[in-house]
């Protein structure tokens, strides 16, 4: 078994209360490219255990179950599992953190564990520069969607 774990942060200039919500699976649909679910739950209201899944994305070889961890809204917190069958298991935490009135401290965490060969290679090659890259396209998606919304 092989796993990895990466934490980085970003700032965004916008209220804490505004960005959090778009950490959800409804919410990323308004930022991320591309990104769409499956629906599970026939809600779209977030609450731990509330699962959905995904085809294809977010260092997805196939289809992944997520499920919701840990959801402290009042704390700016969300945790998934987000279980690739036969290849990975994912442990991602979003904790938001205001700063200032408008000014929003982002940290982001991945945790990932091998299941298979074919995970354990992910892992091997799921640097910190590589994991860096990824959550700075967050950072640049979200400056994008808050710009296109002026």
């Amino acid at each position: 078994m092989s796993r990895v774990k990466h934490t980085t942060s970003f700032e965004i200039q916008e209220p804490v209360n505004v960005l959090f919500p778009l950490f959800s699976a409804e919410g990323e649909m308004l930022w991320v490219p591309g990104w769409d679910y499956e629906n599970i739950m026939g809600s779209t209201e977030i609450h731990e255990d509330y699962v959905f899944v995904t085809k294809s994305h977010d260092h997805a070889t196939s289809d992944a179950v997520w499920v919701v961890k840990r959801y402290e809204p009042e704390k700016y917190l969300i945790q998934f599992y987000k279980v690739e069958p036969k290849e990975k298991l994912g442990v991602i935490e979003v904790q938001c953190s205001e700063l200032k009135k408008s000014l929003t401290k982002v940290q982001v965490t991945y945790e990932y564990i091998g299941l298979s060969a074919t995970g354990n290679e992910f892992i091997a090659g799921f640097s910190k520069e590589k994991y860096e890259a990824f959550i700075g396209e967050w950072e640049q998606l979200l400056v994008n969607y808050f710009t296109s919304k002026c």
